[in-house]
């Protein structure tokens, strides 16, 4: 009978809200987003030399931009979707 009881209860409760989602969603954006600016830049030749390889963009700002996201997968994950915004 307890066991049913403990069932009923927790069948509607999630572990992440809502915002937890569009944080999550919004994390895999950045992800993406830098490993698209990562790639790229390579010759099909192998005799052709392409500096294209280190420029700013793949060397500085795809990994920060994949640092980020993955920073922010931290915080979605630690928001606590049962905390209620205090007004004052």
């Amino acid at each position: 009978m307890g066991e049913q009881k403990r069932k009923q209860e927790a069948k509607g409760n999630f572990i992440f809200g809502k915002a937890n989602y569009k944080w999550m969603y919004i994390g895999l954006g950045f992800i993406a987003l830098g490993f698209i600016l990562m790639s790229g830049g390579g010759s099909d030749d192998p005799n052709v030399w392409n500096p294209e390889i280190f420029s700013p963009m793949r060397i500085r700002v795809a990994p920060t931009l994949v640092l980020i996201g993955f920073a922010i997968q931290v915080y979605a994950i630690l928001l606590d979707p049962n905390k209620k915004s205090e007004s004052k």
